[in-house]
Protein backbone atom coordinates (compact mmCIF):
# COMPACT_ATOMS: atom_id res chain seq x y z
CA UNK A 1 0.00 0.00 0.00
CA UNK A 2 1.37 3.62 -0.92
CA UNK A 3 1.54 5.84 1.92
CA UNK A 4 -1.26 8.68 0.98
CA UNK A 5 0.62 11.75 3.05
CA UNK A 6 2.61 15.23 2.01
CA UNK A 7 5.80 15.29 3.16
CA UNK A 8 6.91 16.93 6.22
CA UNK A 9 8.33 19.46 4.73
CA UNK A 10 5.42 20.37 2.67
CA UNK A 11 3.02 20.23 5.46
CA UNK A 12 5.27 22.66 7.34
CA UNK A 13 5.15 24.62 4.59
CA UNK A 14 1.88 24.66 3.76
CA UNK A 15 0.27 25.10 7.49
CA UNK A 16 2.20 28.48 7.45
CA UNK A 17 0.83 29.04 3.96
CA UNK A 18 -2.97 28.79 5.03
CA UNK A 19 -2.42 29.77 8.57
CA UNK A 20 -3.58 33.12 8.43
CA UNK A 21 -6.28 32.41 6.08
CA UNK A 22 -8.44 29.70 8.15
CA UNK A 23 -11.58 29.84 8.14
CA UNK A 24 -13.72 29.07 11.32
CA UNK A 25 -16.71 27.04 9.50
CA UNK A 26 -17.42 26.52 6.23
CA UNK A 27 -19.95 28.59 4.28
CA UNK A 28 -21.82 26.92 1.62
CA UNK A 29 -22.20 28.81 -1.99
CA UNK A 30 -25.94 29.65 -1.79
CA UNK A 31 -28.39 28.85 0.78
CA UNK A 32 -31.00 31.00 -0.08
CA UNK A 33 -32.94 27.98 -1.47
CA UNK A 34 -31.67 25.42 1.26
CA UNK A 35 -34.26 22.46 1.23
CA UNK A 36 -35.67 21.37 4.63
CA UNK A 37 -34.27 18.56 5.88
CA UNK A 38 -35.98 18.27 9.22
CA UNK A 39 -36.17 15.04 10.54
CA UNK A 40 -33.64 14.05 8.94
CA UNK A 41 -30.40 12.21 10.02
CA UNK A 42 -27.18 11.59 7.55
CA UNK A 43 -24.72 9.27 8.56
CA UNK A 44 -21.23 9.80 7.21
CA UNK A 45 -18.32 7.97 7.77
CA UNK A 46 -14.62 9.38 8.03
CA UNK A 47 -11.55 8.53 9.44
CA UNK A 48 -10.00 10.84 12.29
CA UNK A 49 -7.97 12.91 10.59
CA UNK A 50 -10.79 14.51 8.31
CA UNK A 51 -13.58 14.50 10.99
CA UNK A 52 -13.17 18.02 12.15
CA UNK A 53 -12.96 19.90 8.39
CA UNK A 54 -16.86 17.64 8.08
CA UNK A 55 -18.00 18.56 11.13
CA UNK A 56 -17.80 22.39 10.41
CA UNK A 57 -19.84 21.28 7.21
CA UNK A 58 -22.31 19.24 9.00
CA UNK A 59 -22.70 22.11 11.32
CA UNK A 60 -23.14 24.39 8.49
CA UNK A 61 -25.67 21.69 7.18
CA UNK A 62 -27.54 21.66 10.17
CA UNK A 63 -28.09 25.59 10.53
CA UNK A 64 -29.48 26.11 7.41
CA UNK A 65 -31.79 22.80 6.29
CA UNK A 66 -32.74 21.82 10.46
CA UNK A 67 -31.22 17.82 9.77
CA UNK A 68 -28.63 16.09 11.37
CA UNK A 69 -25.36 14.48 10.24
CA UNK A 70 -23.94 11.47 12.64
CA UNK A 71 -20.13 11.28 11.86
CA UNK A 72 -19.09 7.61 12.42
CA UNK A 73 -15.03 7.91 12.54
CA UNK A 74 -13.49 4.97 10.95
CA UNK A 75 -10.10 3.27 10.39
CA UNK A 76 -9.63 4.67 6.80
CA UNK A 77 -8.40 0.79 5.72
CA UNK A 78 -11.41 -0.69 7.44
CA UNK A 79 -14.16 1.53 5.26
CA UNK A 80 -13.95 -0.13 1.71
CA UNK A 81 -14.76 -3.79 2.72
CA UNK A 82 -17.49 -2.47 5.63
CA UNK A 83 -19.07 -0.55 3.32
CA UNK A 84 -19.37 -3.50 0.27
CA UNK A 85 -20.45 -5.42 3.14
CA UNK A 86 -23.21 -3.16 5.65
CA UNK A 87 -24.85 -1.48 2.31
CA UNK A 88 -26.55 -4.52 0.53
CA UNK A 89 -28.14 -5.18 4.72
CA UNK A 90 -29.73 -1.99 4.65
CA UNK A 91 -26.95 -0.95 7.09
CA UNK A 92 -23.93 1.08 6.70
CA UNK A 93 -23.54 4.95 6.17
CA UNK A 94 -25.40 7.49 3.56
CA UNK A 95 -21.84 8.69 2.89
CA UNK A 96 -18.48 7.75 2.85
CA UNK A 97 -15.00 9.27 2.20
CA UNK A 98 -12.89 6.94 -0.38
CA UNK A 99 -10.33 6.22 -2.61
CA UNK A 100 -10.88 6.25 -5.95
CA UNK A 101 -9.54 3.06 -7.10
CA UNK A 102 -12.59 1.19 -5.22
CA UNK A 103 -14.51 2.64 -7.50
CA UNK A 104 -14.95 -0.56 -10.03
CA UNK A 105 -15.46 -3.03 -7.23
CA UNK A 106 -18.22 -0.53 -5.23
CA UNK A 107 -19.71 0.11 -8.85
CA UNK A 108 -19.64 -4.40 -9.11
CA UNK A 109 -21.17 -4.33 -5.77
CA UNK A 110 -24.22 -2.24 -6.52
CA UNK A 111 -23.22 -0.03 -3.24
CA UNK A 112 -23.15 3.54 -4.96
CA UNK A 113 -24.90 5.91 -6.68
CA UNK A 114 -24.55 8.50 -9.26
CA UNK A 115 -23.65 12.00 -8.45
CA UNK A 116 -24.77 15.42 -10.13
CA UNK A 117 -22.19 18.27 -9.46
CA UNK A 118 -24.14 20.56 -11.57
CA UNK A 119 -21.99 23.83 -12.71
CA UNK A 120 -20.02 23.33 -9.07
CA UNK A 121 -18.30 20.51 -11.96
CA UNK A 122 -15.90 23.09 -13.14
CA UNK A 123 -14.49 23.92 -9.82
CA UNK A 124 -12.44 20.76 -9.76
CA UNK A 125 -9.79 19.34 -11.31
CA UNK A 126 -10.42 17.53 -14.55
CA UNK A 127 -8.06 14.41 -13.56
CA UNK A 128 -10.14 14.22 -10.25
CA UNK A 129 -13.54 13.96 -11.53
CA UNK A 130 -12.34 11.54 -14.15
CA UNK A 131 -10.99 9.40 -11.59
CA UNK A 132 -14.50 9.19 -9.83
CA UNK A 133 -16.19 8.51 -13.37
CA UNK A 134 -17.13 4.76 -13.96
CA UNK A 135 -18.89 4.15 -17.36
CA UNK A 136 -19.38 7.64 -17.93
CA UNK A 137 -21.12 8.19 -14.94
CA UNK A 138 -19.74 10.60 -11.83
CA UNK A 139 -20.13 8.66 -8.54
CA UNK A 140 -18.38 10.51 -5.97
CA UNK A 141 -17.23 14.56 -5.15
CA UNK A 142 -13.71 14.71 -5.50
CA UNK A 143 -11.43 16.54 -2.90
CA UNK A 144 -8.03 15.57 -2.98
CA UNK A 145 -5.43 14.00 -5.57
CA UNK A 146 -1.98 13.12 -5.22
CA UNK A 147 1.20 11.65 -7.56
CA UNK A 148 4.39 10.98 -8.03
CA UNK A 149 6.94 13.38 -10.01
CA UNK A 150 10.46 14.18 -10.59
CA UNK A 151 12.49 15.27 -7.74
CA UNK A 152 16.11 16.99 -8.99
CA UNK A 153 19.12 17.84 -6.54
CA UNK A 154 18.72 21.71 -7.55
CA UNK A 155 22.44 21.93 -6.03
CA UNK A 156 23.67 19.65 -9.08
CA UNK A 157 21.29 20.37 -11.64
CA UNK A 158 19.94 23.27 -11.02
CA UNK A 159 15.90 23.51 -11.01
CA UNK A 160 15.42 23.57 -15.01
CA UNK A 161 13.40 20.67 -16.25
CA UNK A 162 14.65 18.63 -18.80
CA UNK A 163 12.32 18.33 -21.73
CA UNK A 164 13.37 14.01 -21.91
CA UNK A 165 14.74 11.58 -20.27
CA UNK A 166 17.93 11.76 -22.48
CA UNK A 167 17.98 15.25 -21.87
CA UNK A 168 18.10 14.44 -17.76
CA UNK A 169 20.50 12.10 -17.97
CA UNK A 170 22.86 14.23 -20.07
CA UNK A 171 22.35 17.29 -17.78
CA UNK A 172 23.03 14.86 -14.49
CA UNK A 173 26.07 13.42 -16.06
CA UNK A 174 27.56 16.74 -17.25
CA UNK A 175 27.42 17.40 -13.37
CA UNK A 176 29.21 14.57 -12.14
CA UNK A 177 27.00 13.24 -10.52
CA UNK A 178 27.72 9.73 -8.90
CA UNK A 179 24.36 8.37 -10.37
CA UNK A 180 22.77 10.86 -12.66
CA UNK A 181 19.09 8.70 -11.70
CA UNK A 182 17.74 6.40 -9.46
CA UNK A 183 13.72 5.29 -9.60
CA UNK A 184 12.65 2.27 -7.26
CA UNK A 185 11.59 -1.08 -8.92
CA UNK A 186 10.74 -2.54 -5.26
CA UNK A 187 13.63 -4.75 -5.80
CA UNK A 188 13.02 -7.97 -7.35
CA UNK A 189 9.08 -7.32 -7.07
CA UNK A 190 9.32 -4.62 -10.06
CA UNK A 191 7.33 -1.47 -9.46
CA UNK A 192 4.87 -0.45 -12.36
CA UNK A 193 3.37 2.07 -10.47
CA UNK A 194 6.01 4.60 -10.43
CA UNK A 195 7.62 3.54 -13.97
CA UNK A 196 4.09 4.36 -15.80
CA UNK A 197 4.95 8.07 -16.50
CA UNK A 198 8.02 6.58 -18.63
CA UNK A 199 5.62 3.98 -19.97
CA UNK A 200 2.61 6.41 -20.97
CA UNK A 201 5.56 8.75 -22.69
CA UNK A 202 5.70 5.62 -25.62
CA UNK A 203 1.41 5.72 -25.81
CA UNK A 204 1.30 2.33 -23.99
CA UNK A 205 -1.58 2.44 -21.36
CA UNK A 206 -2.52 -0.52 -19.19
CA UNK A 207 -5.97 -0.11 -20.20
CA UNK A 208 -7.75 2.39 -23.11
CA UNK A 209 -9.65 4.64 -22.25
CA UNK A 210 -13.49 5.57 -23.74
CA UNK A 211 -14.63 9.12 -24.87
CA UNK A 212 -16.01 9.83 -21.48
CA UNK A 213 -12.70 9.19 -19.97
CA UNK A 214 -13.56 5.68 -18.13
CA UNK A 215 -11.57 2.97 -18.66
CA UNK A 216 -12.33 0.07 -20.68
CA UNK A 217 -11.23 -3.91 -20.43
CA UNK A 218 -9.08 -3.46 -23.35
CA UNK A 219 -5.11 -4.13 -22.61
CA UNK A 220 -3.57 -0.45 -23.95
CA UNK A 221 0.07 -1.55 -23.65
CA UNK A 222 0.17 -4.15 -26.33
CA UNK A 223 1.43 -3.33 -29.96
CA UNK A 224 4.17 -1.22 -30.99
CA UNK A 225 4.04 1.46 -28.45
CA UNK A 226 4.52 -1.66 -25.68
CA UNK A 227 7.53 -3.26 -27.45
CA UNK A 228 9.22 0.05 -27.59
CA UNK A 229 8.82 1.29 -23.62
CA UNK A 230 10.09 -3.09 -23.48
CA UNK A 231 12.86 -2.22 -25.71
CA UNK A 232 13.69 1.32 -23.87
CA UNK A 233 13.38 -0.20 -20.01
CA UNK A 234 16.13 -3.27 -21.54
CA UNK A 235 18.64 -0.59 -22.78
CA UNK A 236 18.63 1.41 -19.69
CA UNK A 237 18.60 -1.64 -17.76
CA UNK A 238 21.25 -4.35 -15.79
CA UNK A 239 22.99 -5.14 -19.49
CA UNK A 240 22.29 -1.64 -20.67
CA UNK A 241 23.06 1.86 -19.47
CA UNK A 242 22.09 0.59 -15.99
CA UNK A 243 20.33 3.51 -14.73
CA UNK A 244 17.23 1.49 -13.70
CA UNK A 245 18.39 -1.96 -11.57
CA UNK A 246 16.43 -4.27 -9.59
CA UNK A 247 19.02 -3.47 -6.72
CA UNK A 248 16.96 -0.49 -5.85
CA UNK A 249 14.27 -0.61 -3.65
CA UNK A 250 12.50 2.54 -1.81
CA UNK A 251 14.41 2.80 0.90
CA UNK A 252 18.03 2.23 -1.35
CA UNK A 253 16.22 5.22 -3.55
CA UNK A 254 15.48 7.79 -0.93
CA UNK A 255 19.27 7.23 0.90
CA UNK A 256 21.02 7.45 -2.53
CA UNK A 257 19.55 11.02 -3.55
CA UNK A 258 18.78 12.09 -0.12
CA UNK A 259 22.67 11.94 0.69
CA UNK A 260 23.42 13.38 -2.70
CA UNK A 261 25.10 10.72 -5.43
CA UNK A 262 22.10 10.71 -7.43
CA UNK A 263 20.70 13.87 -9.25
CA UNK A 264 17.25 12.94 -9.96
CA UNK A 265 14.65 10.32 -8.81
CA UNK A 266 10.72 9.81 -9.15
CA UNK A 267 8.69 9.77 -6.17
CA UNK A 268 5.46 11.34 -4.50
CA UNK A 269 5.19 13.66 -1.78
CA UNK A 270 5.10 10.93 0.82
CA UNK A 271 9.03 10.93 0.26
CA UNK A 272 9.74 14.63 0.58
CA UNK A 273 10.82 14.08 4.39
CA UNK A 274 12.98 11.56 3.87
CA UNK A 275 14.46 12.66 0.33
CA UNK A 276 15.64 16.45 2.05
CA UNK A 277 16.75 14.91 5.40
CA UNK A 278 20.13 15.37 4.82
CA UNK A 279 20.19 18.79 3.70
CA UNK A 280 19.55 18.26 0.18
CA UNK A 281 17.78 21.08 -1.83
CA UNK A 282 15.10 20.14 -4.27
CA UNK A 283 13.32 21.15 -7.07
CA UNK A 284 9.90 18.93 -8.48
CA UNK A 285 8.93 18.87 -11.96
CA UNK A 286 7.10 16.69 -14.33
CA UNK A 287 8.04 13.34 -15.42
CA UNK A 288 10.14 14.17 -18.50
CA UNK A 289 9.35 11.91 -21.54
CA UNK A 290 11.32 8.85 -23.18
CA UNK A 291 9.21 7.67 -25.91
CA UNK A 292 8.19 11.43 -27.44
CA UNK A 293 4.34 11.32 -26.00
CA UNK A 294 3.46 13.23 -22.49
CA UNK A 295 4.69 11.33 -19.36
CA UNK A 296 1.47 10.86 -17.49
CA UNK A 297 2.09 8.73 -13.93
CA UNK A 298 -1.15 7.76 -12.36
CA UNK A 299 -2.70 9.81 -10.11
CA UNK A 300 -5.13 8.88 -7.20
CA UNK A 301 -7.96 10.53 -5.97
CA UNK A 302 -10.20 10.74 -2.60
CA UNK A 303 -13.75 11.69 -2.30
CA UNK A 304 -16.99 11.12 -1.06
CA UNK A 305 -19.73 8.02 -2.46
CA UNK A 306 -23.23 8.30 -1.44
CA UNK A 307 -24.44 4.70 -0.59
CA UNK A 308 -27.21 3.04 -2.70
CA UNK A 309 -29.25 1.96 0.10
CA UNK A 310 -29.58 5.40 1.95
CA UNK A 311 -33.11 6.32 2.47
CA UNK A 312 -31.97 10.23 1.66
CA UNK A 313 -30.26 10.38 -1.52
CA UNK A 314 -31.56 13.77 -2.17
CA UNK A 315 -30.58 15.38 0.85
CA UNK A 316 -26.95 13.21 0.94
CA UNK A 317 -26.83 14.91 -2.53
CA UNK A 318 -27.45 18.22 -1.33
CA UNK A 319 -24.82 18.30 1.52
CA UNK A 320 -22.10 16.69 -1.05
CA UNK A 321 -22.95 19.70 -3.37
CA UNK A 322 -24.23 22.54 -1.46
CA UNK A 323 -21.39 22.68 1.92
CA UNK A 324 -18.90 20.59 0.84
CA UNK A 325 -18.53 21.56 -2.33
CA UNK A 326 -17.01 25.20 -1.43
CA UNK A 327 -14.07 26.86 -1.58
CA UNK A 328 -14.05 27.07 2.38
CA UNK A 329 -15.00 23.47 3.01
CA UNK A 330 -12.20 22.19 0.38
CA UNK A 331 -10.12 24.20 1.91
CA UNK A 332 -10.74 22.97 5.54
CA UNK A 333 -10.45 19.40 4.29
CA UNK A 334 -7.04 20.28 3.49
CA UNK A 335 -5.71 22.09 6.70
CA UNK A 336 -6.93 18.92 8.59
CA UNK A 337 -4.87 16.61 6.05
CA UNK A 338 -2.75 18.41 3.96
CA UNK A 339 -3.18 16.44 -0.15
CA UNK A 340 -3.16 18.60 -2.84
CA UNK A 341 -6.66 19.93 -3.14
CA UNK A 342 -8.73 18.80 -6.45
CA UNK A 343 -10.68 22.42 -6.21
CA UNK A 344 -8.61 24.47 -8.68
CA UNK A 345 -8.71 27.60 -7.04
CA UNK A 346 -7.27 26.13 -3.96
CA UNK A 347 -5.08 24.22 -5.69
CA UNK A 348 -3.47 27.05 -7.42
CA UNK A 349 -3.63 28.62 -3.94
CA UNK A 350 -1.27 26.22 -2.01
CA UNK A 351 0.79 26.04 -5.06
CA UNK A 352 2.87 29.25 -4.01
CA UNK A 353 4.45 26.32 -2.08
CA UNK A 354 6.53 25.44 -5.11
CA UNK A 355 6.80 21.33 -3.76
CA UNK A 356 3.18 21.38 -3.99
CA UNK A 357 3.30 23.34 -7.19
CA UNK A 358 5.42 20.50 -8.85
CA UNK A 359 3.03 17.89 -8.16
CA UNK A 360 -0.10 19.20 -8.99
CA UNK A 361 2.01 20.54 -12.37
CA UNK A 362 2.85 16.43 -12.41
CA UNK A 363 -0.90 15.32 -11.61
CA UNK A 364 -2.33 17.98 -14.31
CA UNK A 365 0.17 15.66 -17.09
CA UNK A 366 -1.26 12.15 -15.27
CA UNK A 367 -4.13 9.70 -15.38
CA UNK A 368 -6.32 8.45 -13.08
CA UNK A 369 -4.94 4.73 -12.22
CA UNK A 370 -8.05 2.54 -13.25
CA UNK A 371 -10.52 1.72 -11.07
CA UNK A 372 -11.93 -0.84 -12.89
CA UNK A 373 -12.10 -4.97 -11.53
CA UNK A 374 -9.58 -6.05 -14.12
CA UNK A 375 -6.81 -3.67 -12.76
CA UNK A 376 -6.96 -6.93 -10.08
CA UNK A 377 -5.41 -8.81 -12.61
CA UNK A 378 -2.62 -6.80 -13.85
CA UNK A 379 0.15 -5.94 -11.25
CA UNK A 380 1.78 -9.15 -10.46
CA UNK A 381 2.24 -10.22 -14.58
CA UNK A 382 3.18 -6.58 -15.53
CA UNK A 383 5.76 -6.29 -12.30
CA UNK A 384 7.14 -9.02 -13.02
CA UNK A 385 7.70 -8.73 -17.13
CA UNK A 386 9.60 -5.16 -16.03
CA UNK A 387 11.47 -6.62 -13.80
CA UNK A 388 12.76 -9.44 -15.91
CA UNK A 389 13.19 -7.23 -18.47
CA UNK A 390 15.66 -4.98 -16.74
CA UNK A 391 17.48 -7.55 -15.55
CA UNK A 392 18.30 -8.96 -19.67
CA UNK A 393 15.45 -10.95 -20.54
CA UNK A 394 14.46 -10.37 -24.46
CA UNK A 395 12.20 -7.18 -24.06
CA UNK A 396 9.63 -8.14 -27.51
CA UNK A 397 8.87 -11.50 -26.70
CA UNK A 398 8.55 -11.05 -22.31
CA UNK A 399 6.26 -8.26 -22.90
CA UNK A 400 4.41 -9.99 -25.32
CA UNK A 401 3.77 -12.82 -23.66
CA UNK A 402 3.22 -10.84 -20.89
CA UNK A 403 0.47 -8.63 -22.58
CA UNK A 404 -1.49 -11.84 -23.88
CA UNK A 405 -0.99 -13.57 -20.15
CA UNK A 406 -3.12 -10.20 -18.93
CA UNK A 407 -5.59 -10.76 -21.99
CA UNK A 408 -6.35 -14.53 -20.87
CA UNK A 409 -6.41 -13.32 -17.06
CA UNK A 410 -9.00 -10.58 -17.72
CA UNK A 411 -11.36 -12.75 -20.48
Amino acid sequence: MRKMAIGVATIATATLLLAGCSSSSPEPSDTDDAIDASGVTLTVWTDANREPAITAAAKAFEDATGGKIELVQKNFDDIRNDFINQVPTGEGPDITIGAHDWLGALVQAGVVSTIDLGDVAGEFEQVALDAMTYDGQLYALPYSLETIALIQNTDLVGEDAPATFDDMIATAQAAGAERPFVINTSGQTGDAYTMYGFQTSFGAPVFQQDASGSYTSEVGMGGDAGTAFAQWLGANGETGTGFISTTIDYDTNNELFASGKAAYTVQGPWAVATLTAQGVNIKVNPIPSAGGETAAPFVGVQGFYISSQSKNQLVAQEFLTTYLATYDAQKALYEADPRIPAWTDLADEVSSDPVIAGFLASSKNGVPMPSIPEMGSVWDLWNAAQVQIIKGADPASTWSTMVSDLEAAIG
